[in-house]
């Protein structure tokens, strides 16, 4: 019975916390908007104003524009560059990649290594928000926390800096609407409502580091009052695509877009998840929705005379078979005879295996030592829906192709070349991971798995901790007790090129970046607010 009613309580808080949140206070302590009007800027030079569609897709680009159905994006491409392939972060999970967007690189620097995953100092899975059955699990508590004050907090390198703290030491403004990364060197408050902060750890209000001018969807807007903004029940607490479209066109209305603006549009992703890859509708809306941003600088035209626009995706997605073809891959099952951890539970000396399911690709942590690496990757091999299996083991990579006999083992540094000038040694098998490797001229290319070996190894290398990698064959996905499934949706986090490869569309300057790779992309970010400030001079 206390068990029951303990559920019963949880699901009135989430009920509550997706119902009331458009009833927060105003942020009456913001300036953010006095900072905007502060800045002075000549007319000659044109802010960088970044789109982030979550897992928009150069497939749906491509079809949308060959049926006039996008005439936004059919406009930045002929009037821009289109880059149809860059590759994003690994795992392909949007806390991740936005990590890696946000700070210029991977994992085993900026130390979020995905959605969901174990750290050993707190002895806890995090978890940043696989959905309600989590938080039923766990409890709301540390979901609360790990979002709200860990990430950005604690979670994310303070040795490394994000774009937002780069462009604050050079003097120069910027702003993030909605978006989940967003540490920067201004002080604002997240609030909270007292029937929220009250029956859980969170403070009625708790002061982050952010860019100069920041929203985060109901918990922090600086615009109430101002503007009409959709923060309410059924617009997702003020996460959606129509808050970030409306904050970014305020912005533009009133002059006061700082040098750097990220503005985040979430339910692409959402749509992808429950649909596949193939859906369309929400596509169609965002292109009338960046219509309607540009449109405030008076035309298209117009808008690429005074702004640099970049409309970007994040990663890939790839379809998951229907329920009939057993898409879903219950690591529960095959380690049954394993102590494993449950989430919500706490990890213990008795504890054998900790996973952290990130959709197609998971974490499998070697907790206490009882069973061998190679025991533990022999029994993930038998599965036949797993893809490959990597772990580090004495200086070394090694990668298992699942259900084959195929291995391979690689480290940094060597004679070998790949494509991105990064050096390697490399043993085995290696079309285990898809390379051509050209011993005449000491190189290495990707098929399948871009940027592979970097990738992989930044993964392996993200936290600490004895743990594999492994991923899924597409089509098939990872769950726990936690995770939701998607089949006959869409799902990623794979190191494949189908969850791997995003599209990039720039526009209002010839300035071109010198890789595809998210990685890179901050830098190339850098250039081009510096070269458009170097105006001011």
């Amino acid at each position: 019975m206390n068990r029951y009613l303990q559920r019963t309580k949880l699901i009135v808080l989430i009920f509550l916390l997706v119902l009331v949140i458009g009833c927060g206070k105003p942020d009456n302590k913001e300036n953010d908007l006095v900072q905007m009007k502060a800045l002075d800027k000549p007319i000659s030079v044109k802010p960088v104003i970044f789109l982030h569609v979550d897992s928009l897709l150069s497939s749906a680009i491509d079809e949308g524009i060959s049926k006039n159905r996008l005439p936004t994006f059919k406009y930045l491409k002929e009037h821009g560059q289109y880059h149809k392939e860059f590759v994003s972060s690994f795992p392909t999970m949007s806390v991740t990649i936005d990590s890696t967007l946000l700070t210029g690189t991977y994992p085993d620097k900026h130390r979020i290594p995905g959605l969901v995953w174990y750290s050993s100092a707190d002895k806890d899975v995090i978890n940043y928000g696989t959905g309600v059955r989590d938080v039923m699990r766990r409890g709301p508590n540390p979901f609360l926390s790990q979002v709200f004050i860990d990430l950005n907090n604690k979670h994310l390198s303070k040795n490394v800096p994000t774009i937002y703290e780069d462009l604050a030491k050079l003097g120069l403004k910027s702003g993030a609407v909605n978006g989940i990364i967003y540490r920067g060197k201004t002080d604002h408050q997240l609030s909270f409502p007292s029937w929220l902060s009250a029956p859980t750890s969170l403070p009625e209000e708790v002061t982050v580091k952010g860019p100069d001018f920041f929203t985060f969807a109901a918990f922090s807007n600086p615009l109430r009052g101002i503007i009409d903004l959709p923060e309410n029940a059924t617009k997702h607490m003020g996460m959606n695509n129509e808050y970030a479209a409306n904050v970014a066109s305020y912005l533009i209305k009133t002059g006061q877009v700082p040098d750097f603006l990220y503005v985040f549009f979430p339910e692409l992703d959402q749509a992808l998840h429950r649909d596949g890859p193939s859906h369309m509708k929400k596509v169609i809306e965002v292109d009338q929705q960046i219509n309607g941003i540009m449109q405030n600088y008076g035309s298209l035209d117009e808008a690429l005379r005074k702004a640099i626009f970049i409309v970007a995706g994040d990663s890939g997605v790839s379809q998951v078979q229907p329920r009939g073809d057993n898409p879903v891959i219950k690591l529960t099952e095959l380690f049954q005879n394993y102590n494993l951890n449950t989430p919500g539970e706490l990890v213990t000396e008795q504890t054998d295996l900790i996973l952290a399911a990130n959709e197609r690709m998971t974490y499998v942590y070697n907790a206490n030592g009882k069973y061998s690496n190679r025991n533990i990757a022999d029994r993930l091999s038998t599965e036949k829906r797993i893809d490959m299996i990597a772990w580090r083991e004495n200086g070394w990579i090694n990668v298992i192709k699942g259900n084959t006999l195929k291995e391979m083992r690689y480290k940094p540094n060597g004679i070998l070349t790949d494509p991105y000038k990064q050096k390697w040694t490399l043993e085995g098998s290696v079309e285990v991971l898809d390379l051509t490797w050209n011993q005449a001229k000491n190189t290495v290319d990707y098929g399948d798995y871009p940027d592979a070996l970097q990738r992989l190894s930044a993964a392996l290398n993200s936290h600490d901790g004895e743990y594999f990698v492994v991923t899924s064959k597409p089509g098939f996905e990872f769950i726990d007790k936690s995770n939701p499934a998607h089949q006959g949706g869409g799902a990623h986090g794979s190191l494949h090129k189908s969850d791997s490869l995003f599209p990039v569309l720039i526009a209002g300057t010839e300035h071109r970046p010198r890789s595809q790779r998210i990685v890179d992309l901050k830098s190339y970010l850098l250039e081009l607010i510096s070269h458009e400030n170097t105006k001011r001079q």
